[in-house]
Parts: C-alpha cells; sequence; structure tokens
C-alpha cells in the first residue's frame, strides 16, 4: 500500500463560529473523494442550512440531518420547528430524530441507580478527540441503522461542540449492533480540544 498525505483543519476553538468553515472543508474533501452521503447533526436547522449552501452545486449527494430525540432539552419539546423541517424537506433533506445511539435506556438506569454504562464509557472514550468527533461517529451509524445511508460506504459526517459545527470525519459506519466495526476513516477538521 502506498502512503498518503492529507490536510486536516485545525480551528482554535470548539464552537459555532467554525460552522462554516467546517461546512467548506467537508464539501471540498466529499467532492475531492467522490462521495455521495453527508450525515450532519443540526438541531435548529442552522448547520443543515450551512451544509446545503456549502453544498451549492457540488451535484447530487444524499444530505442527512440527525437532531436531538424530542424531549431531548424539555419534554414534549422539539428543537426544530416545523417550518424548517418543511424548508429541509423541500431541499430534498432528509431529517432523522431518534434517541441517541449512546444514551437510550441505559441513560435511564445510570440516572436513577447510578453505575457505569456501555454507551457512556463509548462516548466518552470518542471524546478523547473532541465532542464533535463523538458526535459525528454516533449520528453516522444512526443514519445508517435508519437506512437513510448504503451500507459499507465511506460518508461525510459532521458534528459540533454543543451548538453549530465545528468537526468533519469521513466515517465507514457499521450497524449498532456490529459499533466496533465502524471506522474513523479520514479526519477532515476539528478544533483544538479545550483545557
Amino acid at each position: 500500500m502506498n502512503a498518503s498525505t492529507t490536510t486536516a483543519t485545525r480551528f482554535p476553538t470548539p464552537g459555532p463560529e467554525n460552522t462554516r468553515l467546517a461546512a467548506d472543508a467537508a464539501v471540498s474533501r466529499l467532492s475531492a473523494l467522490g462521495l455521495k452521503d453527508i450525515v450532519v447533526a443540526s438541531n435548529t436547522g442552522v448547520s443543515a442550512k450551512q451544509v446545503l449552501a456549502s453544498l451549492g452545486a457540488a451535484g447530487p449527494v444524499n444530505l442527512v440531518v440527525v437532531t436531538h430525540h424530542v424531549g431531548f432539552r424539555e419534554p414534549g419539546q422539539d428543537e426544530m420547528s416545523p417550518e424548517v423541517r418543511a424548508e429541509l424537506a423541500a431541499a430534498g433533506v432528509k431529517v432523522l430524530t431518534a434517541s441517541h445511539l449512546f444514551a437510550g435506556v441505559e441513560r435511564a438506569v445510570t440516572k436513577q441507580f447510578g453505575g457505569l454504562f456501555s454507551g457512556g464509557v463509548v462516548s466518552n472514550t470518542l471524546r478523547l478527540f473532541g465532542e464533535g468527533a463523538k458526535v459525528a461517529v454516533e449520528i453516522a451509524v444512526m443514519a445508517l441503522d435508519a437506512g437513510l445511508i448504503p451500507y459499507g460506504r465511506d460518508i461525510m459526517s459532521l458534528g459540533g461542540s454543543g451548538r453549530g459545527t465545528d468537526t468533519a470525519l469521513i466515517v465507514r459506519p457499521a450497524h449498532s449492533p456490529s459499533f466496533f466495526d465502524t471506522r474513523v476513516v479520514e479526519i477532515v477538521c476539528r478544533p483544538f480540544p479545550k483545557r
């Protein structure tokens, strides 16, 4: 196998101020590699709209947006408005709203009774690379499990550290029962970690 060199963008700090640059870097690398699928975490639609703007005339791409589950911030409340959902749907974007891969009922058990749960261990291990990297891996697997991206292909996945997008990874996700077959193929951009 021949060695190859790629350049990753490093932002000075995590946060939403990196959203446009992260989206641009992701779309540029997606186009260079001929990838056809992009997954982005976006709870209100701001990051999703930025990725759409960055895609411009990049050609036909399967864009999937993964949101927080309903009730994440407040019981019964959806962070993405019906108007934004309709706008994204009109642009051909698929929106997935579901329980988080690393949370669900295990987190409820831990909150109620204490202790450690496997999803928490995996998510905190991924956070060694930053919150956005954890999110990017998680949403790629969620999108695959929902049937919104194809199995066995590299995809671009964008996550963030709270609000906005600051991390882009090329990921080859596996279904959740085979999670450890997931591969992070390339880091496109990410911030320096918070100290």
